[in-house]
């Protein structure tokens, strides 16, 4: 309940910052300025006047600083400690991903290629004092920060779960606008956090594509992969039983169930979203298969024939999570724990719209996965991984829903 309620004030808070950024300010300000102070008291171990044996420095005033951001300048206060040794992280990973927004803003400014509404944001956010050479080198430094993280090594033991997917952003390419797609894979490390692996911009979701990014994962320390999970695109199910042949394959049943439910009228989409429901409920395998072959009977009967044949077909390949640790079912079924950040993409972007260069959208991109990866490495535990020490998935799922020499069984 918690849970439904923090994501209906996020998306209240989203809309609202849409709609309104000075109703915000006040807000995020004072957000910011407990943050602040939160990373004083871990840093000295002792909250304010507090008397306490782990203590390592005292408190010695504050320092005004001005950020600058989407809802506006936030005057906020840096605490000091006597001895100078407390530096926040907040600034840089903050303004890391404002920079990158305020940068695309900025290029298409200066390009004079961004409409009416994106000139308002841009003087609005960035002023209209700066130029090409401003821009070309504010974005140099990011840029190399940002591609530095994307080819850093990845150190943790091993990943067992993996998930891939994929959107879509409007990109200006040789003076046309023209999609390009934006590739993103995340990992639940061995010791059950999460972390963002990898981000791309190609020129269209393809197996070649995909193949590159996985090489890439792959090459800075990626291993241990038990598990993909992903959308049915054909190039990215090739390219998964390529590299990572021996692990199984979990197709997402939100896309799927949104791929079937598309073949029915919308008066029977009830009727066969329960059905579906019914078999990603059921804990075995066996019985899911057994389910499904009642439910295609069921609408076979009802005269559809594409309906019974897509369940018969591709229900197995959502069903490769019923190998793995019940507990972790829930989180392994679908590509939702990218969700977070596909929508904080999409909300960054549509201030946008169309980027003014590949650059642009991969910088942006790339800053928001560092954000959502710091939080993920920082913030609670995802899975509990001892529940997959000494399972064997194998044994349970046989021979279905492995993938081996470039093929799915």
């Amino acid at each position: 309940m918690a849970t439904d309620h923090r994501k209906v004030s996020e998306q209240l808070a989203q809309e609202i910052l849409l709609e309104d950024p000075n109703f915000l300010r006040e807000i995020v300000e004072r957000v910011l300025q407990e943050t602040l102070e939160a990373e004083m008291t871990e840093h000295l171990g002792a909250a304010p006047y507090e008397r306490a044996e782990g203590r390592t420095g005292h408190r010695n005033g504050y320092k005004p600083r001005a950020l600058r951001t989407r809802v506006g300048t936030l005057n906020l206060l840096v605490p000091q400690d006597r001895e100078g040794t407390f530096s926040t992280r907040l600034f840089s990973r903050y303004q890391r991903n404002e920079k990158a927004l305020c940068l695309a803003l900025m290029e298409m400014y200066v390009e004079g290629v961004s409409t009416r509404k994106v000139k308002n944001v841009t003087e609005e956010l960035c002023g209209t004092s700066f130029s090409k050479s401003l821009v070309s080198s504010l974005a140099g430094s990011l840029d190399s920060e940002l591609a530095a993280w994307r080819d850093r090594r990845l150190e943790a033991e091993s990943y067992p779960y993996v998930f891939v997917d994929a959107r879509y952003e409007k990109v200006r390419v040789h003076h046309k606008v023209v999609n390009r797609g934006v590739l993103v894979a995340s990992g639940v490390r061995g010791d059950g956090f999460r972390e963002v692996l990898g981000v791309g911009v190609a020129d269209t979701e393809s197996e070649a594509t995909y193949q590159e990014l996985f090489r890439s994962l792959k090459r800075r320390g990626l291993s241990g992969v038990q598990l993909v999970v992903s959308d049915d695109h054909e190039g990215l199910k090739s390219a998964i039983a390529r590299h990572f042949q021996g692990a199984s394959h979990q197709r997402c049943q939100v896309h799927y169930a949104r791929n079937l439910l598309g073949m029915v009228g919308h008066a029977r989409r009830k009727e066969l979203g329960a059905n579906l429901r019914a078999i990603f409920a059921t804990s075995d395998r066996k019985q899911a298969l057994t389910s499904a072959a009642s439910v295609a009977d069921k609408w076979r009967g009802k005269g559809n024939e594409k309906v019974a044949c897509h369940l018969e077909e591709h229900i197995e390949e959502c069903l490769s999570c019923l190998a793995f640790p019940e507990s972790h079912r829930r989180r392994i079924r679908t590509t939702n724990g990218l969700e977070r950040l596909n929508q904080e993409i999409k909300r960054r972007t549509r201030v946008v719209r169309i980027f003014p260069n590949e650059r642009s959208c991969l910088r942006l991109v790339s800053a928001l996965a560092v954000e959502q990866s710091e939080e993920w490495i920082t913030g609670r535990r995802y899975l509990d991984m001892r529940e997959l020490e000494g399972h064997c998935p194998e044994e349970e799922r046989g021979a279905e829903g492995v993938i081996a020499h470039g093929t799915m069984s």
